[in-house]
């Protein structure tokens, strides 16, 4: 961070690796599909780069963890940190089902376009496609559903790092989970609504930073940009 951000508490949005699911995009939300060896590879050369004393993401500086119970999530976790990071964080971490995946009930397994192809046959979405950030699932979760457990998430990380926004502690936040779920999550901590539009991308296996501006617990911010060096 530039030197007028130092210390400002931060989140780190981990996806997991890759499955096979990933691969072909399908809705993967309670199925517990695990990871491809591929998908370990891309979690493991993010951590060499990324994770570690005084890199970007020091484990000394974590005060929580959240992991979503999908197997797939707690892989991610155990490939991320070392034996010596797990021994650390063991009392910090948290597997939580408010960060699960976007339950998404009747679509399941399907891709975009068979959802969209059985709407439209049953003579729904005339005016425009199914989009899940407005219409949610059926049997699974609405929009609001998944907002009301986020916020849940986002009030328990403020109460944690807003005694600290000038890095008085360390007190970093971690949450390993899946791709939707991730991106609703941002969404929301920037007081979006999910139905705005805010397209993103997060690949299997990849880290997203979230912030404060102006070491305000008031003003969330997306951290566009970390200098890969870290901190002395």
């Amino acid at each position: 961070m530039p030197d007028k951000d130092a210390g400002t508490p931060r989140v780190f949005l981990v996806r997991h690796g890759e499955t096979e699911w990933t691969i072909s995009g399908r809705y993967t939300g309670r199925s517990d599909i695990p990871l491809t060896t591929n998908g370990e590879h891309q979690v493991s050369s993010s951590a060499k780069v990324i994770v570690g004393n005084g890199k970007i993401l020091d484990p000394s500086k974590i005060a929580h963890l959240f992991i979503s119970p999908r197997t797939r999530a707690k892989r991610t976790y155990e490939i991320l940190f070392d034996g010596a990071a797990k021994k650390e964080l063991e009392s910090k971490s948290e597997i939580t089902e408010d960060i699960r995946e976007w339950e998404y009930g009747a679509y399941e397994g399907l891709l975009t376009a068979q959802i969209r192809a059985a709407r439209k046959e049953r003579g729904l979405d005339a005016e425009r496609p199914w989009n899940i950030w407005v219409d949610g699932c059926e049997d699974g979760e609405s929009a609001a559903e998944v907002t009301t457990r986020l916020d849940k998430v986002i009030s328990k990380i403020r109460e944690i790092q807003g005694p600290y926004m000038y890095g008085e502690k360390g007190v970093d936040i971690v949450l390993i989970a899946h791709g939707h779920i991730l991106r609703a999550f941002a969404k929301r901590w920037l007081g979006f609504e999910l139905s705005q539009r805010l397209p993103m991308m997060l690949e299997p296996g990849a880290i997203g930073v979230l912030s404060y501006e102006h070491h305000k617990v008031d003003e969330p911010a997306f951290l566009l940009g970390v200098n890969m060096g870290g901190a002395e």
